[in-house]
């Protein structure tokens, strides 16, 4: 009988899974069930991460194909200026240049977006199923002084935006497309060539100086800071504020040649260029056309164009070629007539740029601070000698006042300023030898002349006088100063078919400019400046 009993095993296993084997069994459990939920967690880590990276705002930014004028879609451009706190939910659309941009976290991008001389804050904020995070990190990298269009919603910010001049709204951005980027690096910041002269004289400043010469090399980037955009809207303002007044007064508007046969006043000052097998110069003024004019019957005539100056002088108010505004007109009975008219066109200029421009007279303030250009309702009028006797009074020697020299012309604009309040006045009654060969002596002294000087703020703006219309005492005169009257045949020979008595004038564009804003060198008044020294850009 017990070698027919079962084996230990076979008991063992009949009674069922050790303890041991259990437990076994339960971890194993435990870890597939750990796996499965692990598993589980992935998958919905990676389906979230998956929509995550969805790019919701895919066609709401990007840089834009180059445009070929293709097609036009309608749409409504705006002006930053325009945008008001009452439009404050309103859909804009709009094209900027990225003046400055600022990253914050990766959720944030701060822009000042620049039109022209105005500003305004816009911001683009990651927002579900509007704006993505691809959408900011992309609008984070785009470089200053790019093009961008710009869809966005008019809101109100917490506190006035300073470093916009549209400060009391800004622009939720939605939509920000780029049209065009600087291919290199810039060589200055538009944010550096704003700033004034008082943010360098400080002795911890950290600001980089953009200095002139830089500026002029790079004139393209310097035309876009605000200040320049300001300056050159008042000098468009003045060649239309002289244009209006001088049509008003009857003047008709002239186009005159600039390449010449002889040489206007003399032969040092001007250019001379080749002319086929001839030589011809380039006009120092349209004086001869304006005064032939007169003597064809125009009457009233003015000419805004290019003046040369064959001048090798290399100062803050000196150029070779600039602006001219000129005017010539017969008159009755005294040459005061064409001084008073000028006298009167210049004040409705100032005027006109203070009321019609205040916005651009500020911004240009800011850069460049200035007390405000002060002119009577009455201009005060010198003679050269009673404005050579202030010079004496204020200790100036007499003896080298035969001529008032750059020096003594500020520093009598400085003592006009003091006793009597004007930044803006006139000589008159210069000496003959002193002016152009073309110039009528005075009847009762002959050492002086008809002709006359305005003045801002201690320096020449304008220069002119009673011409003669005399042929015969035209060719004496032209002979006195050294001029052949055969080399000037077509000019004299318009007074030997009689001329009426006529008087006129040359402003300098740039230098009403430079003077009235207190910009100190000519050459930020002017768009690309030329001098002895500068041909380019």
């Amino acid at each position: 009988m017990a070698d027919n009993q079962p084996p230990q095993e076979e008991i063992a296993e009949a009674a069922g899974p050790s303890k041991s084997e259990l437990k076994k069994r339960a971890k194993e459990l435990e870890k597939e069930k750990k796996k499965a939920e692990r598993l589980a967690r992935e998958a919905e880590q990676q389906k979230a991460k998956a929509a995550a990276e969805v790019d919701y705002s895919e066609q709401k930014y990007g840089k834009l194909p180059l445009n070929q004028s293709r097609e036009r879609s309608g749409r409504k451009y705006i002006s930053i200026s325009s945008i008001v706190p009452s439009q404050e939910g309103e859909s804009v659309f709009f094209r900027a240049r990225v003046s400055t941009s600022r990253a914050q976290g990766n959720k944030m991008v701060f822009f000042n977006l620049r039109q022209r001389t105005d500003s305004i804050q816009g911001l683009v904020v990651v927002t579900p199923e509007t704006v993505s995070k691809q959408m900011v990190k992309w609008a984070a990298t785009l470089a200053d002084e790019s093009i961008v269009l710009v869809e966005g919603t008019v809101q109100l910010p917490k506190e006035e935006v300073k470093s916009a001049s549209v400060g009391n709204v800004e622009i939720l951005i939605s939509q920000l497309h780029l049209v065009a980027a600087p291919e290199a690096r810039l060589p200055f910041s538009i944010e550096d060539a704003s700033r004034p002269e008082s943010d360098f004289e400080k002795e911890d400043t950290q600001f980089t100086k953009v200095l002139l010469d830089t500026r002029l090399n790079n004139r393209i980037l310097d035309l876009r800071t605000q200040t320049n955009q300001a300056v050159f809207r008042l000098q468009s303002a003045i060649n239309e504020l002289f244009s209006a007044y001088l049509r008003s007064q009857g003047f008709t508007e002239i186009h005159s040649p600039k390449l010449q046969g002889a040489a206007t006043e003399s032969g040092a000052s001007v250019f001379k260029v080749s002319y086929f097998k001839g030589d011809a110069f380039l006009a120092q003024s349209p004086q001869l056309a304006k005064q032939m004019c007169i003597a064809a019957d125009f009457e009233r005539v003015f000419e805004i164009g290019p003046v040369f100056r064959a001048e090798n002088a290399n100062t803050h108010r000196h150029l070779t070629e600039f602006i001219g505004l000129d005017l010539e007109m017969a008159f009755e009975e005294h040459y005061h007539e064409v001084m008073d008219l000028i006298d009167n066109m210049l004040k409705s200029i100032f005027k006109g740029l203070k009321e019609g421009y205040a916005k651009e007279i500020a911004v240009i303030g800011k850069q460049f601070p200035a007390d405000e250009f002060k002119w009577r309702e009455e201009t005060l009028k010198l003679t050269f000698k009673e404005a050579v006797d202030l010079l004496v009074e204020d200790g100036v020697d007499r003896e080298i006042l035969d001529d008032i020299d750059t020096v003594n012309e500020k520093r009598l604009g400085r003592i006009v300023k003091d006793k009597y309040d004007t930044d803006y006045f006139i000589i008159d009654k210069f000496p003959l030898e002193l002016r152009p060969f073309y110039t009528m002596p005075d009847p009762a002294d002959p050492t002086l002349s008809n002709s006359y000087d305005f003045f801002m703020r201690g320096e020449e703006i304008l220069s002119g006088a009673q011409r003669i219309h005399d042929a015969p005492l035209l060719i004496e005169k032209m002979k006195t100063k050294g001029i052949d009257p055969v080399s000037m045949q077509g000019y004299v020979e318009a007074f030997r078919l009689g001329c009426p008595p006529h008087a006129g004038g040359g402003i300098g564009l740039e230098r009403v400019i430079m003077l009235f804003l207190k910009l100190n060198n000519i050459r930020r008044a002017s768009l690309f400046p030329r001098d002895p020294k500068r041909l380019e850009p």
